[in-house]
């Protein structure tokens, strides 16, 4: 059976938000707005990073600004610690 590498890697990306997450859950559980909006992010990334790559370049830009907001979540989640 073949496996493109597209697929593979979003498999390996879903794996490592659930797994990744699931911890995060725990440790972050004063935090449940912080921590759901970066779920929502995330999921927000794995759709853009399906998507078909032809649209003049806007795709690749939300891309890098919602790996921009996961990483502004991420700060403000250490900050609050």
């Amino acid at each position: 059976m073949y496996i493109s590498k597209l697929r593979l890697g979003a498999f390996a990306l879903v794996f490592a938000i659930f797994f990744g997450l699931a911890g995060a859950g725990i440790t972050y559980a004063g935090q449940p707005h912080m921590v759901n909006a970066r779920n929502y992010l995330n999921d927000a990334l794995n759709q853009l990073q399906m998507a078909t790559a032809d649209k003049g370049g806007h795709r690749a830009n939300a891309i890098n600004l919602v790996r921009n907001a996961i990483n502004e979540v991420n700060a403000g989640i250490q900050y609050a610690q």
